[in-house]
């Protein structure tokens, strides 16, 4: 829900790790509940999109926040024209 209520960019990144950290607790019960170790790996693999979207979300929100001074994310409908 934060994603789609939450307009600062900065507020949507962290909800967004909040829901792949919820994922990364999903795999790693499940993995230990069926004594596989896919679960785990999956989770590796998680952690390391997560680091990647967090550089390049923070890298554009610098750049919106250059642009336009705030990091809200409704004053980007000026990029449709």
């Amino acid at each position: 829900m934060g994603v789609l209520i939450r307009r600062n960019g900065i507020v949507l990144l962290m909800c967004v790790e909040l829901m792949l950290n919820a994922v990364n607790l999903l795999f790693t019960a499940f993995s230990t509940y069926f004594q596989d170790s896919a679960g785990q790996i999956f989770v590796f693999f998680i952690m390391v999109v997560a680091a990647a979207e967090v550089a390049v979300g923070l890298a554009i929100l610098v750049m919106i926040y250059r642009n336009t001074k705030s990091v809200d994310i409704s004053l980007l409908d000026k990029l449709k024209h």
